[in-house]
Parts: structure tokens; sequence; C-alpha cells
């Protein structure tokens, strides 16, 4: 049983504290767990490309959509629990936050294991699938077998424990789980990767990758044991159930969001297949500047990730100002940091390319394709955000309706189109006509969820 002293202070930090400082609170830490997380996502690519050998650039890049889909899993399961237990939280309900928390778990750890098993035995026709060719598939599938097959049940684990310890607030101690294996892969690369090392190449990133999510489940396996008496997160089996309001609850924003990923990682494969008609040169180039243009997406992402909690507190609790406020706030600061990085990355593009490899020709392709992406940054911010206010406040219908848009009906088919007018170059702006549509949606669906908070305040008022 959680104490009495537990609950209040989860009452200050959501129900009275200002709002600036309330979403600081809950986002330095997880700002800071991004951009240690960006340093930890950019290594493979850095450090890889120190060895100037395209072909073990582009493994990584191939191989990226398979590392997507565990966001799929703990989209589905990650989000759609922490999201229902912020909800319950607001409720006071904390059965619910327990008994949903044992249920995403466990589902997440099942997926995963599933998701490790079809890819071991169907790693030929999935790399293929992905792009690679026969240059490029030994590399590839030496980082798939750690980075992917063997870093499953970590990887998803290590995520799906950060966020149900994030949705009761307490995202100092998230942002410490999952830097612990961020910055010791950050360490292990070098070492595994580069020839003073084992020289592994692309196989010793995913390695090294699988430690760092080893690690990170064990700091949370630690922190629930200790704190078991301080938090409302159950990882106890014996409190499994199936009960039908908590599994539709989480299906309901877990099941777009999945679908959200899925799409990610098919716009990801079709973008890399049309990458790889231009050769590795330009797989290598556009492995790069994904990397790049999400640096400052990392820094918004963990603002978001700080303020959902708060915003779905609030929600459930009936506290319409505070919503408000806190997507306001949350918005405008998002903006801003986005804008400044979107700046200096428009003018030197050139220079945060050469970062991570020195061959001229990559160097050439990703300044013009880097530019592409930048301009549809602080779109990409809002449309980011307008999701993770969807997902707060159980709004599962537009978090889908945003899924399938993005993806299936603007983004893949615009990669072909934009690919047939401006070969290669062309790719990044199929994402920037997106965003543009996506941002006005977004408005309409917010427009909706103040229209429908303020009906509610005003029967309960009467």
């Amino acid at each position: 049983m959680i104490p009495l002293a537990q609950s209040q202070s989860k009452e200050l930090l959501f129900e009275r504290m200002p709002i600036p400082k309330a979403v600081a609170t809950l986002a330095i830490p997880t700002i800071i767990s991004q951009l240690v997380m960006m340093f930890y996502n950019l290594a493979d690519t850095f450090w890889v490309g120190m060895l100037n050998n395209p072909l073990q650039n582009a493994a990584v890049t191939i191989t990226a959509p398979a590392l997507m889909a565990f966001n799929a899993i703990t989209n589905l399961f990650g989000t759609g629990s922490s999201s229902l237990m912020s909800r319950a939280l607001g409720r006071k309900d904390y059965d619910v936050v327990s008994r949903t928390s044992v249920f995403g778990l466990y589902c997440a750890v099942a997926f995963a294991v599933v998701y490790s098993i079809v890819c071991f035995f169907l790693r030929t026709p999935m790399l293929n699938l992905l792009g690679a060719d026969e240059a490029t598939f030994s590399n590839a599938y030496n980082y798939m077998a750690w980075a992917v097959i063997a870093n499953a049940i970590p990887a998803v684990v290590n995520v799906t424990l950060a966020q149900f310890i994030r949705a009761e607030g307490s995202a100092a101690h998230a942002s410490i789980g999952t830097m612990s294996g961020c910055v010791l892969n950050i360490i292990l690369d070098p070492i595994f990767i580069l020839p003073w090392g084992l020289n592994m190449g692309a196989a010793g990133a995913g390695l090294a990758t699988f430690i760092s999510n080893c690690v990170a489940c064990v700091y949370f396996a630690i922190l629930l044991s200790r704190k078991s008496y301080k938090t409302f997160v159950c990882v106890d089996p014996r409190k499994f159930c199936l009960r039908k309001d908590i599994i539709k609850e989480v299906f309901t924003i877990g099941i777009p969001s999945a679908l959200q990923n899925l799409f990610s990682v098919t716009g990801m494969t079709v973008l890399n297949n049309f990458t790889a008609g231009y050769g590795a040169d330009a797989v290598a180039a556009m492995g790069i500047c994904q990397k790049i243009y999400m640096v400052p997406m990392y820094v918004t992402l963990g603002i978001a990730q700080g303020a959902t909690p708060l915003i779905g507190y609030n929600y459930a609790s009936g506290d319409v100002p505070r919503v408000k406020k806190s997507i306001s706030f949350t918005r405008n600061a998002n903006l801003t940091v986005i804008i400044i990085t979107g700046l200096f990355y428009f003018i030197f593009p050139g220079f945060f390319v050469s970062l991570f490899i020195n061959n001229q020709t990559i160097i050439d392709h990703g300044i013009k394709l880097l530019r592409g992406f930048t301009l549809g940054l602080p779109l990409l911010s809002i449309d980011f955000f307008s999701v993770s206010v969807f997902q707060a406040t159980g709004m599962g219908k537009a978090a889908l309706i945003f899924a399938v848009l993005r993806k299936v009906v603007l983004e893949i088919p615009l990669l072909f189109l934009m690919n047939h007018i401006y070969p290669l170059y062309g790719l990044p702006y199929a994402q920037v006509t997106t965003e543009i549509i996506l941002a006005s949606v977004s408005f309409i669906f917010i427009k909706k969820l103040y229209k429908e908070m303020d009906s509610r305040q005003e029967r309960l008022s009467q």
C-alpha cells in the first residue's frame, strides 16, 4: 500500500505547482535523458563513420527500421499503459495504476520474445526488404544479430518501465535508468567498433547496444525492488489480469501509437530503398542526416514527454485551465528550441554532416538532404506534441487518424512523387509537405478537445 505522503507529493506536483515549474520538474530530467539518448543514437553512426567505410555505415542505416519496430511494442503497451496510469492517478484510482503497469509490462515482454524469434528465422528476407544487397548484407546482419535479435527483450523492458515510472511523476528516476544504459553504450561503442579495440565494426555497435540495455534493466529492477512502497508501478505477476476496462483503455491509445511507429518503419523502408538506388554513399548520407535532424527533436520530445503526465492527470481530474496552460506553455517551449536549432542546421549543413564522416561525396549529399529535412522541423515538433496531447487525454481516434494520415495517406505516396520530381534530394520534402498538412489537422483536433473540456466543465458547474 502506498503511503499517504506519496500520493500527496504527487498531488502537489500535478495539481498545485505553477505550470512552468511543474513542466520543468517533469521535463528537465526527461530532456537530459533524451540528450543522452541522442548521443547514444548518434554514437553508432559516429563511431562506425570513423571507419570511413560506407558499407559499414550503410549497414547501420539499413537495419534502423528493424530497431524502430521495438518502439511499436513499447508504444502499444508502454505508451498505452502509461496514458491510462496518468489518468487513473488523476481519478485517484491507484489499483488501476498498479494493475495496468503489470498488464503492460508482461504483454510487452511477450511481444518482444515473438519479435526476436521472427527476426532470427526471417533475417534474410527481412534484410533484403530493408534494402540490403550483396555488398551490405553481411555487415547489416552482424549488426542486427546483436542490436535487434538479442536486444529485443532488454530494449523493450527498459523503455516500458521508464514510461511507467515517468507516468506517475518520477521523471528523475526514469531518466537515470535510461541514461545508465545510454552512457555505457557511448563508452563501449569505440571499444567494440574501432581497430584499436575489438575491431568488430557494425557488429560491435550492436553488441554495445545490447549490453547497455541489459544494464538499464538491472537499474530499474533494483529501483522497483527497493522503492516498492513508494511507487504505484507494480511488476508482481500475481496482479496480472485481463480486465476489459484496462485492455480497452490501453489499446485505445496504444494501437494508434504502435501503428504510427509501424507506418514510420514502413516509410523508412521505402525511403531506404529509394536511397539505395543511388549507392552506398547516398544511403550513408541519408542515415547521417536523419540522425542529425532528430537531435533537436529529442529535446522537444523530452519537453513533451515531461508534460504528458501533467496534461493527462489534470484532464482526468477536470482542471481545464491547467490543461490548457500546460499545452500552451509546452508548445511554445518546443517551437523556441526547434526554430533556433533549425536555423543553424540550414545555414551550416556541411559542418554538421562532416562531424560524422570524412567523405566529401557523402558530405555533398548530406548538405542538400539536411536542408530539406530542416524545413519541416518546426511543424514536426507541433505534430509530435499534438500526438502526445491525444495520448495524454485518451483521444485514441485522433491519434489513429494522425497515424494513418502521416505515412499511409501523405508521406509514403509523396516519397514516390518527390523522388520522381527531384531524384534523391526531393525525398526530404515529402516530410515537409506532410507536416504542413498535419499541423493544420492538429489545430482542428486541439480546438475540438478544448470545446469538449469546456462543455464538460459547464455541465459539472450547473
